[in-house]
């Protein structure tokens, strides 16, 4: 049987844990009690805090501890639940589990996070050099945080070397699955998914992330230019439209305007009209083709392909799954 630690740290979301356990604990189980056969369990679960009191998480919730830190077998595998409160504080009151996630990866023991648990990680040095993901609403500032990370947003499982990281909220059960995989087999992780009647075959947190135009910035020009482009951006718009509006020079335009933003003009605008259609997508009934014309495309097949790339989904799916 593989044995498996979670680490309980004051702040953690309840559910990532409890979910996590049940579904470790129900592997190898409930799909045989569906089948009518015997049960045969391979994992054993243990909620470990620093001085084995129960774990304080998000919400008042509080989870009895199996042990505590320095006095317990973490096990083949550590797992990091997401932090549920304001990241910064949480890192400050946890440094005697951010010192003990250091000393297992010393120790060469496997270790995975799940949404913003990869702060810890990275608190502890594990994710320097090392690539890995987390909500994508919190990826800039893990990338901001811990430059020496190598962050991919749109993942929604990392493994790099003995780490793992998951994405955003419910993305533990991706990571869930792909461990029972790891240590038991494929066939007990299908049949696991299967059970608990959840898609195992997601790869991107793309589909679920607000495309993100920069404006967190103090250029007042580039600020006025993307204010234009944001009432603009279903018409054509030209390098010479760009250099008008900010009266600035194409090469000091795309200096200034990568500097402020992080980007490029044209992907900017490429940006607001994807989010425009996606908008559509889930608030109307109007056709794809429309949609294309409406946000500034003339070529269905080309947005079609923009779309994909930057949602991970075609635009007939993506209504399919968002729409409302």
């Amino acid at each position: 049987m593989v044995r498996i630690s979670i680490l309980g740290f004051p702040g953690a979301l309840a559910s990532a844990i409890t979910g996590m356990i049940d579904l470790f604990q129900l592997a190898g189980v409930t799909w045989a009690r569906i089948q009518g056969q015997q049960p045969q369990q391979r994992f054993q679960v243990s909620l470990l805090t620093v001085d084995g009191d129960p774990c304080r998480c998000l919400n008042g919730l509080t989870l009895p501890a199996h042990g505590r830190l320095d006095s317990s077998d973490p096990g083949e595998l550590v797992l990091v639940p997401t932090i549920g409160g304001p990241i910064a504080p949480t890192l400050a009151a946890c440094q005697q589990e951010i010192r003990w996630l250091a000393d297992q990866a010393r120790s060469g023991r496997a270790i995975a996070s799940n949404c913003t648990g990869a702060f810890l990680l990275a608190e502890a040095g594990l994710l320097d050099g090392r690539q890995a993901t987390t909500h994508w609403g919190f990826s800039e500032l893990l990338q901001e945080r811990y430059p020496a990370v190598i962050c991919r947003p749109e993942q929604l499982v990392t493994v790099d070397g003995a780490v793992a990281c998951a994405g955003g909220g419910m993305a533990w059960f991706d990571l869930g699955v792909f461990m029972v995989e790891r240590y038991a087999g494929a066939q007990t992780a299908r049949e696991l998914a299967k059970a608990f009647v959840v898609d195992a075959g997601r790869r991107s947190q793309a589909p679920y992330t607000a495309l993100q135009t920069r404006r967190y910035h103090q250029d007042e020009v580039i600020l006025e230019l993307q204010a234009w482009l944001d009432a603009h951006h279903s018409h054509p718009v030209s390098s010479a439209d760009l250099c008008r509006v900010s009266g600035l020079s194409s090469r000091s335009l795309l200096r200034r305007f990568k500097a402020a933003t992080g980007d490029t003009p044209r992907n900017y605008l490429q940006l607001l009209r994807i989010e425009a259609a996606r908008e559509l997508l889930e608030t109307t009934s109007e056709s794809v083709e429309t949609i294309t014309q409406r946000v500034g495309y003339d070529d269905v097949s080309s947005f079609t392909r923009l779309f994909k790339r930057l949602t991970g989904l075609p635009p007939s799916d993506y209504r399919s799954r968002f729409g409302r």
